[in-house]
């Protein structure tokens, strides 16, 4: 509890209006490059990926949003464009209607609390990222790309083996790929 804490601390004196046009310039075209891409709605203080899904929609990519389902389940994923209209969804965010076809991402866009050099990821507590990215990963090779302000990098963060470790970490000074 207390390294949440410690993380909103840190992510809220990073937070500024640049921070979403300058992620942008750290994008890995390559690994971006013909995925299925599962974005977020950023909530109140997150890293904004708006500009980042729009800029990808405009390339040609393929996008989805997650729907929050109950507690102990993995995320579902409906496709998503940026004219869509969304619903309220739990936890303040917002997702696409039912109605919108579910589809499994090739890179997860995945928001955290803090990260470490080694892939780690703190998130908020309910698990769901980690076990969408279990899940996914059973079935198919899926790249998890934190985005995350710079200073939210940790040097160790409390994990178990339920945690899933990022692919990589997109800020808006550097992406970095982890072994």
């Amino acid at each position: 509890m207390r390294a949440r804490l410690q993380a909103k601390q840190r992510r809220a004196e990073a937070d500024n209006a640049l921070g979403a046009v300058q992620l942008l310039e750290h994008v890995p075209a390559h690994i971006f490059k013909g995925c299925v891409i599962g974005g977020y709605w950023p909530l109140s203080g997150e890293l904004d990926i708006r500009p980042l899904l729009r800029a990808c929609h405009a390339q040609g990519h393929k996008l989805a949003l997650p729907c929050t389902p109950r507690k102990g389940y993995p995320l579902i994923f409906r496709r998503w464009t940026p004219f869509d209209d969304l619903k309220a969804g739990p936890y303040g965010t917002r997702e696409p209607y039912p109605e919108k076809g579910k589809v499994k991402p090739d890179l997860v866009l995945v928001p955290l609390l803090a990260f470490t050099n080694y892939g780690e990821r703190l998130g908020y507590g309910g698990g769901f990222y980690d076990r969408t990215l279990a899940t996914l990963k059973e079935k198919a090779e899926v790249f998890a790309c934190g985005i995350a302000y710079a200073a939210q990098e940790a040097a160790s963060l409390p994990t178990d083996k339920y945690d899933q470790r990022l692919d990589g970490i997109l800020t808006e000074q550097y992406f970095r790929a982890f072994n």
